[in-house]
């Protein structure tokens, strides 16, 4: 029997205890590498330590990784809903000479907003790119719209085809059809036109519910006269006021539209028209980043009435209303900055009639709470003219209901001016009211302001009453809800709010044809 060697004597002689701690660490490796694979693939007993390493089992794995961080992308949406957009394309004559630059803004000329607002139907939607000019030559325009119906009912914008005399629209097949417009409404921007040649088109759906900021949206239109064109973006914020009138209620959304995009849609993801493209916030002409949309709920209402008839009955009151600040609310001892404020209500007006005055404020409509002078603007205005409507109204100081009969709004509602303004004879030096900074003499003592109240005749540029807001000419018919025609009037009634600790007064101006209230900080001591 052969005797079994020395191997410890030997120079590669390692002890088993290292060749046992060297198995038990691969057999560890081998259980973690097993745990992270048996899940998707299981772990055979029978892999050796190096077929693990070795195994497409590992890179299968992160493949599915990469798989789960990928973003999630659009297209299945686009496809979807991209051939209900449209392409308009307007002809118009007379805006050749008025409209050279194709922005129409909100805002009246010369204001200092109005370059940053634009709107974006644009003549040939790109810059640059215009008609011929001269009056009664031709002029071309592009916009957007989408269908809202497979006969060919489709949404714009109306300052898109405003003044049009001949209106295309061109598919996202390519096939261009004619389309006449059936009826706008320039309050809202809106416009409902009808193409012809056609009854299957692809048609989109107008939203249900209301957007939440942050919720993703998708813009798609015919920016710069490209083609349909998407873009993507999120809801930034909501009931924006851009100025552009009461009714003012818009989507703000980040996704970038421009020049050409007016009237397209702006999608939610489930692949709904939640808001209609009308205006951008622009110091340059192009996107920025903030762009404004007509609600799914405002173009619901105005489009079932322009299909109906043509046009937009909105029910109408008769008041001039401003917000009640909480200089104002504290003026009139309320506990709250809510409701409108009734500046002044129209001669024969349904408000009028029904006993509503200067100074009350309309706290509710129906028994639904008014939170400022635009949701009352905007709740009336969704009314149907002869709809019988209860106010609740805070008068004086004290809560009373009215109950009165909407009228129709006129289309045009125009503010009664002075017609005896006469500034050639200079007004007179006037009385000091003590800590307004201004002066005030007897309006009948005074050409051109009228018979009642009294007229600010010099305005300390450092003063109260400039913070506030007054100037040279305007004339003070009430303070603190009296009625004044001299400065002792106006002193007397600033002496009884001090006296009741009130840190301000309240004043009805009329400037330049309109009333409006005024809250005056009252200084201490």
């Amino acid at each position: 029997m052969t005797e079994r060697p020395d191997l410890s004597s030997l120079p590669s002689y390692r002890q088993p205890r290292r060749s046992l701690l060297v198995a038990r660490k691969l057999a560890l490796m081998a259980s973690v590498v097993a745990g992270l694979g048996v899940a998707v693939y299981g772990f055979s007993p029978s892999t050796s330590p190096s077929d693990l390493f070795s195994s497409p089992a590992h890179a299968q794995v992160n493949t599915e990784v990469r798989k789960v961080e990928r973003p999630i992308g659009f297209a299945d949406i686009v496809e979807r809903v991209k051939p209900s957009v449209i392409s308009v394309k307007v002809n118009i004559k007379e805006k050749a000479a008025s409209n050279d630059d194709g922005d129409d803004s909100p805002f009246q000329p010369g204001s200092p907003m109005e370059r940053f607002f634009r709107r974006f139907g644009g003549q040939d939607g790109i810059p640059g790119m215009r008609g011929p000019r001269g009056g009664g030559r031709a002029v071309t325009g592009q916009g957007s719209g989408f269908f809202i119906s497979a006969d060919g009912f489709a949404v714009t914008n109306n300052h898109v085809v405003d003044g049009a005399d001949k209106v295309e629209v061109t598919t996202d097949d390519g096939k261009t059809y004619s389309a006449k417009v059936i009826g706008t409404d320039q309050r809202t921007d809106l416009a409902l036109i009808k193409v012809e040649g056609g009854s299957n088109f692809s048609f989109a759906k107008l939203s249900d519910g209301k957007p939440r900021i942050g919720d993703w949206v998708l813009a798609v239109g015919n920016p710069f006269g490209l083609g349909g064109t998407v873009t993507a973006g999120i809801v930034s914020a909501s009931g924006r006021d851009i100025g552009n009138g009461p009714y003012d209620d818009f989507i703000q959304i980040d996704a970038p539209v421009n020049k050409g995009n007016s009237g397209g849609p702006a999608f939610n993801t489930d692949g709904e028209v939640m808001g209609v493209n009308t205006a951008i916030y622009s110091p340059s002409g192009g996107s920025v980043g903030i762009a404004f949309s007509i609600p799914a709920a405002t173009v619901k209402s105005v489009v079932a009435q322009l299909k109906d008839k043509g046009s937009v009955s909105r029910g109408w009151i008769g008041v001039q209303i401003q917000p009640v600040t909480s200089d104002i609310a504290d003026s009139l001892g309320m506990k709250k900055a809510e409701g409108a404020l009734v500046a002044e209500p129209q001669a024969n007006g349904p408000a009028a009639k029904a006993g509503i005055e200067s100074g009350d404020v309309i706290t509710s409509v129906n028994g639904e709470s008014v939170k400022d002078a635009r949701e009352l603007a905007r709740t009336i205005g969704g009314m149907a003219p002869g709809a019988t409507v209860k106010l609740n109204v805070l008068h004086k100081g004290q809560d009373k209901v009215v109950n009165l009969t909407l009228g129709q709004l006129p289309n045009t509602v125009e503010a009664k001016a002075d017609t005896d303004n006469d500034n050639s004879k200079a007004p007179t030096r006037g009385t000091d009211v003590p800590k307004l900074g201004m002066t005030v003499a007897p309006a009948n003592s005074v050409a051109g302001a009228g018979k009642d109240g009294v007229v600010v005749t010099e305005v300390d540029p450092k003063s109260a009453a400039a913070e506030s807001g007054f100037k040279e000419g305007d004339v003070i018919l009430e303070v603190a809800g009296k009625s004044v025609s001299t400065a002792g009037d106006v002193r007397d009634a600033i002496n009884a709010a001090r006296t009741d600790n009130k840190n301000s007064v309240l004043m009805r101006v009329k400037s330049g044809g309109q009333s409006r209230f005024v809250a005056v900080p009252l200084a201490k001591g």
